[in-house]
């Protein structure tokens, strides 16, 4: 792998790395240290955390990593684990080389990354576009049926007609970008990349293009809008890996406001723990209040911003540890998985309260935002499926009319073969089918299909086969062949009517996006755009302003 260039030598620097280093016999010269900083931050730090003290992935410390050598090491970092870790070797994105390097590297002290101070934002704070220079009304007539579709390793974001299916525009964002998120009224499309940098995009422009950037931390993962009524599209909020902290914004300019560290204690023992990263934030409809999921400490914050300056904070004790999740269908609870204890927690916004932990019934839940259905036997359920097996769960959320099957899985259904692999599951409410993917497991074939759900059943009813010609390959440096991952991600556009897959490729050559009908399951167009690098997440405006899912 040739290391991304998006992120600059500033960059590694303020991630910090050591001079010199040793473990046992192993040494590493400064270049290296520099080069093994940047790899780990980019591959590995999501999971396994910034001080390697483990969360999704496991503990990487220093004297853990030494017991197991340099050897073991390297075949896993190089072929991965049944339980979701990406070989990162065998898939082209390590090169022996720097499979060896990160072997030796995680045998060494984790160098301290940095803090980050109010004054070290604004400098990076930049207003592309005055507000009063934006236009006054829409230059498009489809931008709230617009997909923002994430151009993971070339850190950028592609904005695609989703009537035309047309590239409209594609517009510069931080590196690896985790997510978009659209204002209440869908007008700015906000983006967060791993390196911490927030962006927006206005999509009233004939062209969009961003119109604000700042630099909030050095590692993030969420990013949403206030949606409540009074507060509409007036504040941001991103919430950071590292430092970890809340980051709350101006909406229109992404001006700084206010940093509230979430560094605490585990609800569970009281151990204080410096690590505890904004896993996801979801925001309120009813309440100016975002939920917020801090990931070490297994605590859901709600965070009232009526008083941006002097916030009010209710921690909910859930499970750690904490990592993504999404509304039920009334929108009152949030649905979330504490993965790494096989955990849904169940978090009732209108009380502020814990309603359950539900055991989810297989190894690591990964719901992304989950998906929703009104069952005609089951009432509102929820679902979600996991990376360490082939398990989809559907949870019962309607304590009221559906007392009996509130809060506990009322259907488990299993993914043709073995392991897991499923990163998302999506629905929508004009849809007979909920589809799933299943790109991070090791088998080719399992990896290369999409699996159809039927909302009445809750059985797979269908596989569909991505054909070959789509699963484009590329040549590394080194001559060796790197295979496209397979579909990843689904989105619909704003009526249902269709569903959007990305094929995760690679670098070194575009892949394309697949539009298939929701109702006949046939491929109905192929967006292949040579700008189309790496395409995975994607996000209709109409559904993510609606937090329809």
């Amino acid at each position: 792998m040739k290391l991304s260039k998006i992120l600059s030598i500033a960059t590694i620097a303020c991630i910090g790395f050591v001079s010199q280093a040793t473990a046992g016999e192993i040494k590493l010269s400064d270049a290296e240290m520099k080069k093994a900083t940047q790899v780990y931050f980019d591959r590995c730090a999501g999971c396994h955390g910034m001080l390697r003290k483990g969360a999704l992935g496991p503990s990487l410390e220093a004297s853990k990593s030494k017991e197991m050598g340099t050897e073991t090491l390297k075949y896993i970092i190089n072929n991965g684990t049944p339980g979701g870790m990406p070989g990162w070797g065998k898939t082209g994105e390590l090169t022996a080389a720097e499979t060896e390097l990160m072997a030796k590297y995680i045998q060494i002290k984790a160098p301290q990354p940095p803090e980050k101070s109010m004054a070290d934002m604004k400098k990076t704070h930049k207003i592309l576009v005055p507000v009063k220079d934006r236009p006054k009304s829409p230059e498009a007539k489809n931008w709230k049926d617009y997909f923002a579709v994430i151009l993971r390793d070339v850190g950028k974001i592609a904005i695609v007609d989703g009537v035309t299916k047309d590239v409209v525009s594609v517009v510069p964002s931080g590196f690896a970008t985790h997510i978009t998120r659209t204002g209440a009224s869908g007008r700015y499309m906000y983006v967060i990349g791993r390196d911490g940098k927030a962006s927006m995009i206005d999509l009233w422009m004939k062209e969009p293009k961003n119109v604000a950037e700042i630099r909030t931390c050095n590692d993030a993962r969420a990013i949403d809008t206030s949606k409540h009524p009074d507060y509409k599209d007036k504040y941001a909020i991103v919430g950071c890996y590292w430092p970890p902290s809340i980051v709350t914004l101006e909406a229109d300019t992404l001006e700084p406001l206010k940093i509230v560290s979430t560094a605490s204690y585990t609800y569970d023992e009281n151990v204080f723990t410096r690590e505890a990263r904004v896993a996801a934030i979801i925001a309120s409809h009813d309440k100016p209040e975002w939920v917020v999921n801090i990931k070490e400490t297994g605590q859901v914050w709600l965070y009232d911003y009526s008083n941006v300056m002097n916030p009010k904070i209710t921690m909910v004790e859930a499970e750690r540890f904490l990592h993504d999740g999404g509304w039920d269908l009334s929108k009152r609870y949030f649905m979330t998985a504490a993965n790494a204890k096989n955990i849904i927690s169940v978090i009732d916004t209108k009380e502020g309260k814990l309603v359950a932990n539900i055991p989810s019934q297989g190894n690591k839940p990964h719901p992304g935002r989950g998906v929703n259905v009104d069952h005609p036997k089951y009432g509102p359920i929820w679902g979600s499926g996991h990376i360490g097996s082939n398990d989809i769960i559907f949870i019962g959320t309607d304590p009221e009319k559906h007392p009996k099957n509130a809060w506990k899985v009322v259907k488990k259904i299993a993914l043709p073969g073995e392991g897991g692999g499923n990163l998302f599951v999506k629905g929508h409410p004009n849809s007979q089918y909920i589809f799933a993917d299943r790109p991070v497991n090791p088998n080719r074939e399992l990896q290369t299909q999409i699996y159809v759900i039927d909302r009445d059943s809750l059985e797979v009813v269908k596989t569909i086969k991505i054909p070959k010609k789509y699963l484009k390959s590329g040549m590394t440096e080194d001559g060796k062949e790197v295979k496209a991952r397979g579909p990843v991600h689904f989105e619909f556009n704003a009526d249902g009517s269709e569903v959007w897959t990305s094929i995760w490729g690679n670098k070194l050559q575009a892949s394309p996006i697949l539009v298939f009908d929701t109702k006949t399951l046939k491929l109905k167009n192929v967006i292949d755009d040579k700008r189309l690098i790496t395409p995975t997440g994607k996000f209709n405006v109409t559904n993510t302003m609606t937090d329809t899912y």
